[in-house]
């Protein structure tokens, strides 16, 4: 063992006040994140959407019916959510503050149908969570333990099952429900946004099948774009059975494992990165045996994160902390663009592109 170091650094006395509030900062970020949950759950970015998107703190708090004496403790917590970017803020000298709606509290409103919206109401209470929470919070212990592979998430090495399975109603049925419908309006989310940006995308496709489509919220978006496309939703018997029967999609109950519906594309959209290396291969194979050559059109379209610094600091933090969800939650994992590449060879494809990269995310086409 190596002699310990009997000495250190010192910083500098501007590194070390910087240092001081960076530790802040990181050690208490969690206070930003639970503070966007109780925003969630009192409903105040629908409350601002309703009082017409702009809102002084009285008259929010009148529109939540909370109680007056807590208003001077909303107002902190609307400025760390303003700080934050998830509200904006303007006021003149001496008169109330006015908190308005900024792009990322809009996607925050629930309860409003309209095209192209998806409130992502219910992925805020999944990933803040007691249960996520508790897991993120068992790492170190997590760690430490000599698991034998394969080896369980610390989700399911702490709650003996594993999120997003057939046995985690048991764990906790609200638990479930909630993370469904996260999956849902997260999975949904921007959709529209692909159809616009990568223009040939679906071009001369006369069927796709969209694998993990749930209730067919992105199929029916393609087929109002390309009415032509028929259109084929995979995904579990318990999904399947609570999916519209309206005639425009056709859904088929099963498992991405054994059986792939044939069409000349399939999709896997924010699907690939819930499982292992050697899960996905599995799923890619399927996937291959569903579609023709690459000389028939056949193709396999994926929307998931592409790991890299290409796109700033931001963005990149925020792919590696979706990194770090998958990594306490699931066996799976987000990807570099060279993880991918490995994964198509491994399942038999010779070739790929990156069509476009869309914020965090990335459209790919995958050729057999």
């Amino acid at each position: 063992m190596a002699a310990q170091a009997q000495t250190i650094e010192v910083p500098t006395d501007a590194e070390l006040l910087q240092a001081q509030a960076d530790l802040w900062r990181h050690s208490l970020y969690y206070l930003s994140s639970m503070g966007l949950r109780c925003t969630v759950e009192l409903e105040i970015p629908t409350a601002i959407h309703r009082l017409g998107g702009a809102v002084t703190l009285p008259d929010l708090m009148s529109a939540l019916s909370l109680p007056s004496a807590k208003m001077p403790f909303l107002r902190r917590v609307m400025c760390v959510l303003v700080t934050s970017g998830i509200f904006a803020a303007d006021s003149d000298s001496g008169s109330e503050v006015i908190y308005r709606l900024t792009p990322l509290s809009r996607i925050l409103v629930h309860g409003v149908v309209a095209d192209e919206h998806h409130s992502q109401k219910y992925f805020v209470l999944g990933v803040t969570s007691p249960h996520y929470t508790e897991a993120a919070m068992g790492l170190a212990g997590w760690f430490k333990k000599d698991h034998e592979p394969p080896v369980p998430s610390p989700f399911e090495d702490i709650f003996g099952v594993p999120l997003c399975d057939d046995r985690t109603p048991l764990l906790d049925k609200e638990l479930d429900d909630v993370v469904t419908q996260g999956l849902a309006a997260h999975d949904n989310l921007g959709i529209a946004t692909v159809m616009r940006e990568c223009h040939d995308l679906f071009k001369g496709l006369d069927s796709l099948t969209d694998c993990g489509g749930g209730d067919g919220t992105t199929a029916r978006a393609i087929i109002k774009a390309y009415p032509h496309i028929k259109c084929t939703v995979l995904d579990l018997p318990k999904v399947v059975d609570k999916a519209p029967t309206d005639g425009v999609v056709t859904y088929v109950a099963g498992d991405l494992f054994h059986s792939v519906p044939s069409a000349q594309a399939v999709m896997l959209k924010l699907v690939l990165h819930f499982w292992s290396d050697e899960d996905c291969v599995k799923i890619l194979a399927q996937c291959k045996k569903a579609i023709p050559s690459r000389e028939e059109g056949g193709k396999i379209i994926i929307i998931e994160i592409v790991v890299g610094p290409s796109l700033g600091p931001i963005m990149f933090e925020a792919q590696l902390l979706m990194d770090m969800l998958m990594m306490v939650n699931s066996k799976g994992r987000q990807r570099d663009e060279n993880e991918w590449s490995k994964l198509f060879t491994k399942a038999g494809f010779t070739d790929y592109k990156i069509v476009k990269k869309l914020g965090a995310r990335c459209v790919i086409e995958v050729y057999p």
